[in-house]
């Protein structure tokens, strides 16, 4: 059969009737059967006739043997009793009877004419006995072994052992006809038969020896003494010259095994030379490896090192890192070449509201918190042109922030993204604010004085004038801003006393006043001015001003020297 389903029978079965069902089912499948149990159920002891394919459901495949064979064959299916005989009429009382008389036919016909046999393996280990072979065959003394050869009786092991090889090696059955086996303390003829047995679902090969009694009357005729009379010493020779005549045939067939043996010797030796010589060869080829490995492993020993000492020195620098961009307070995002977030400090979240999770996601889809600039199009727009780009924003909660923009290059100078940088301006711009303010107050306290009023720095330079300058002298600021007081109009204010007191105001922290000076300006005419200077103070460190104001006076007329106006104060 290919399949048995056995399902939920074993479990009411005692072990003893298990044991045997098991067998029946290997018997009873084919060399690629299957046999199906229920969860609840398993082979038991029986490993060498099945194997597991699924042990969840049970289901096994048959394993080639022919235990399960002999198994059966000496219980002889002891379990497997007639069908109960059941009132179905006389067809089925004939059908009965007529098996009954088939089976009483086959056993008489087995037991009159079958000779005593026994069934082997190709080893000689007897798995069934047939008749009566008592006259054959004896228990060993010693260990007890189902070997037929080691029970043979004296004068039969040797002709058997050799028809057992013969009839194994060659599958052909063979005869060996008027052997003299001693029995009860004498001897008579057996004829020996032993055939190979076609058993496809025996895994290995078996044999059927068979043991047929020769009768006195086929024997020969014993030779008379040639004094007429038949002597013991006559038949000990005779049954000495079959032994020789035996023995030598044996030692003739174990010669030949030797030779066979002996070739087969000499190649397995010159197979094993050559093989030894490959693992010479491989043996040295594996020390040279070895040697090789070796050193690979002492350059890996030695770069792991090296790279421990890098990884070492790597989270000593991401730890600077991390603490520069925390403690540093500069708001920094770095975006790569998607303008996709790669990492972000804290301080960018008052700029952006970012979190942890927002790694990896595109910058674009984050909502800023600043007010009137887009700075997701001036990064595209960087990246594109690699110009870095600055500007200051404003966020909502009215904090102001110098937005810087620039490529993130790569160790190898390759563009790989932008970096964002946010610096919190608040402080300086509400410095700004104030310094605007102080200055558009001062400027209009300057403004409204009617006194021309000139701001120098230290290198007497124009830093700012009055209108009323402006306005007497009829100048504009771009004539007058940003040049030193000496280049003004046409080098009227060039007046060496002038320089000496200018340049003691700062170093010196002195002051004068009423500094005389007249003189014809272009498109004005003449002025006559008196001149007070000081330095004009403020912060450590800050520039150093003067304030040099001019008052005007009455001219007064003078005489002319060659035609010239006499400069006061020169």
């Amino acid at each position: 059969m290919d399949l048995i389903s056995c399902r939920n029978l074993l479990i009411y079965l005692e072990p003893e009737l298990q044991n045997q069902v098991i067998p029946a089912f290997h018997y009873a499948l084919k060399p690629d059967g299957i046999l199906f149990l229920s969860p609840s159920e398993s082979i038991g002891n029986f490993l060498d006739l099945f194997m597991s394919l699924d042990k969840k459901w049970r289901i096994y495949a048959v394993k080639p043997s022919s235990s399960s064979t002999r198994t059966l064959v000496a219980r002889r299916f002891s379990w497997a009793g007639d069908l109960p005989e059941k009132d179905s009429g006389r067809g089925a009382l004939a059908m009965k009877e007529k098996k009954n008389f088939a089976e009483l036919t086959r056993r008489v016909l087995l037991q009159s004419f079958a000779p005593p046999s026994v069934i082997t393996d190709n080893a000689g280990n007897i798995l069934y006995v047939h008749g009566d072979t008592g006259k054959y065959l004896k228990p060993a003394p010693g260990q007890i072994s189902t070997s037929v050869i080691d029970m043979a009786r004296e004068g039969l092991a040797p002709e058997l052992r050799l028809a057992i090889q013969n009839a194994a090696a060659w599958k052909k059955p063979g005869i060996i006809k008027d052997l003299q086996v001693k029995t009860n303390g004498g001897m008579h003829g057996i004829d020996l038969m032993v055939r190979p047995l076609a058993d496809p679902d025996a895994a290995e090969g078996l044999l059927l020896i068979s043991f047929l009694d020769v009768p006195e009357s086929s024997k020969k005729p014993h030779v008379r003494a040639k004094r007429g009379t038949t002597s013991e010493e006559s038949k000990r020779v005779e049954e000495l010259e079959q032994e020789l005549a035996f023995t030598k045939e044996n030692l003739q067939a174990t010669i030949e095994e030797m030779q066979a043996a002996n070739e087969e010797l000499k190649s397995t030796n010159e197979e094993l030379q050559s093989t030894n010589e490959e693992l010479q060869s491989t043996n040295e080829e594996l020390e040279t490896s070895k040697e090789e490995l070796q050193s690979v492993n002492e350059e890996i020993v030695t770069v792991n090192a090296e790279l421990q000492a890098k990884i070492e020195q790597l989270t000593g620098i991401r730890n600077d890192m991390k603490n520069l961009l925390d403690n540093v307070n500069i708001g920094t995002i770095f975006l790569d070449d998607r303008l996709a977030i790669r990492r972000f400090t804290r301080d960018a979240t008052r700029v952006f509201r970012l979190a942890a999770a927002d790694t990896g996601r595109p910058l674009a889809d984050i909502r800023p918190l600043v007010m009137d600039a887009d700075l997701i199009a001036d990064a595209a727009a960087v990246l594109d042109s690699l110009i870095p780009l600055e500007r200051q924003v404003q966020t909502t909660n009215h904090e102001w922030f110098l937005a810087r923009i620039l490529p993130y290059r790569t160790l190898e100078n390759v563009i790989d993204g932008v970096v964002l940088t946010f610096t919190d301006i608040t402080a300086l711009k509400a410095v700004e604010a104030q310094i605007k303010i102080a200055r558009e107050y001062a400027e209009s306290i300057v403004d409204t004085v009617r006194e021309p009023l000139i701001v120098l720095n230290g290198a007497f330079e124009v830093i700012s004038a009055s209108r009323a300058f402006y306005r007497m002298f009829k100048v504009i600021p771009e004539e007058t801003e940003g040049r030193t007081l000496f280049t003004l109009g046409g080098g009227e204010w060039d007046i060496a006393k002038l320089h000496l007191l200018l340049e003691t105001v700062l170093p010196k922290n002195s002051a004068f006043e009423n500094f005389s000076v007249e003189h014809d300006f272009p498109g004005i005419g003449r002025k006559s001015l008196l001149l007070n200077a000081r330095r004009i103070c403020g912060e450590a460190g800050a520039t150093q001003l003067i304030l040099l104001a001019l008052e005007e006076r009455a001219v007064k007329k003078k005489a002319k020297r060659n035609g010239n106006p006499v400069r006061q104060g020169a």
